[in-house]
């Protein structure tokens, strides 16, 4: 005997609010912070020449953006193998989320692509300080 289909019901829902607005001034001072961060601390530390085994994909640059309230740091890397299906494909590793008041929370990008929240509340520059001490924000 077939089983009945639970009657649907409407249920309230309210909107999540919307994320707020990064100052003009907040976002010019950690783009220049942050690509200071990059030129002097990970681009000499992970940016190697090319492997001789050419199977291997290898970091050709590392870069940061805004994308809305987020600012997201990644690297490019080059895929010279025979199969490879485009010579480069970009991967995110770390990224702040703009929470107001000047504070942001950093995540990492897990190895099942989703982003995982560790620290809430850091000013910029604890946010740029933990990406360049700690592994897990790292390429």
């Amino acid at each position: 005997m077939a089983r009945k289909k639970p009657k649907q019901r409407w249920v309230w829902a309210p909107r999540k609010p919307s994320p707020p607005q990064v100052p003009e001034s907040l976002k010019a001072e950690v783009q220049a912070k942050a690509d200071e961060l990059i030129e002097t601390q990970l681009k000499p530390k992970f940016i190697k020449p090319p492997p001789k085994d050419q199977r291997w994909n290898y970091i050709i640059d590392i870069w940061a953006r805004w994308h809305r309230s987020f600012f997201h740091f990644g690297s490019t890397y080059a895929n010279p193998g025979p199969n490879a299906l485009s010579p480069t494909f970009e991967s995110p590793f770390a990224r702040m989320e703009y929470v107001g008041d000047g504070k942001f929370n950093l995540a990492y990008m897990r190895h099942t692509g989703k982003w995982w929240e560790v620290y809430r509340g850091l000013i910029a520059d604890e946010c740029l300080k933990t990406i360049r001490d700690e592994a897990i924000f790292q390429p």
